[in-house]
């Protein structure tokens, strides 16, 4: 089946600059991740790939860049969302702006793989956050996330983008602005992993998200277990 998805990708004249923070294992074996997909459909968009950021040059500069205005997409009681005030700051997030091109960085990989990375980059971390006004679900129908309310990056890009726009801080006039083309490529992806599900079950061939799912369970045991018979009291004498 193919799984070339560039005839169907669009690019969306949005305002915003997107910097997608991937992990390894998402850039070298996910080809045609959620991520990639966004990155592709976003001009002026970037995908670095790493763990730790807090020595990456191109974040440096962007960091530093006056014309941004920087915020990393992270839920959060202090998060800033399109429309609403922080109780820290008495006006919008347009408000806070002050005219300045907004910079989003967004974590493109598994929980897991995110958390850490977020704690290995303080310069990330450190960063105002922003989230969503309102709740979504996932449409990622074939791959189970840890939560309902967990959202692919592509999916995440889309619900922001449409609520930035409802604030007034993304252009929604024209044809190029509709952030619908992100949801088109994404729903695509969709259909065809769920075809090809049906194709290894029809071959007899076992779910490779049930697979891959329990062997991460496996290890996660292995984990556990060697934490219970090596409880040790490090550094003490």
């Amino acid at each position: 089946m193919e799984t070339c998805y560039c005839k169907y990708i669009k690019q969306i004249e949005t305002g915003i600059k997107f910097v997608f923070l991937i992990h390894p294992k998402e850039a070298y074996k996910q080809k045609t991740g959620t991520g990639r997909l966004a990155q592709l459909s976003l001009p002026d968009s970037e995908l670095i790939i790493g763990v730790d950021f807090t020595q990456n040059n191109r974040i440096r500069e962007l960091l530093h860049d006056d014309k941004y205005f920087p915020v990393v997409m992270y839920p959060g009681e202090d998060a800033w969302t399109a429309g609403g005030v922080r109780e820290t700051a008495p006006h919008t997030l347009k408000e806070a702006m002050a005219g300045k091109q907004l910079l989003v960085f967004l974590v493109d990989a598994t929980w897991a793989c995110a958390k850490k990375m977020l704690r290995l980059s303080p310069n990330i971390t450190s960063l105002q956050k922003i989230s969503f006004t309102a709740g979504y679900r996932s449409e990622y129908t074939f791959k189970k996330e840890p939560a309902e309310d967990y959202l692919s990056t592509i999916e995440t890009c889309y619900y922001l983008i449409k609520e930035l726009q409802s604030a007034g801080i993304c252009p929604s006039e024209k044809p190029e602005n509709s952030a619908e083309p992100l949801m088109d490529v994404f729903r695509r992806m969709v259909k065809f992993q769920i075809e090809s599900q049906k194709e290894r079950e029809a071959a007899g061939l076992p779910d490779r998200y049930q697979v891959a799912g329990g062997i991460r369970a496996k290890r996660r045991a292995l984990r556990e277990a060697k934490a219970k018979s090596c409880p040790g009291n490090y550094g003490q004498a």
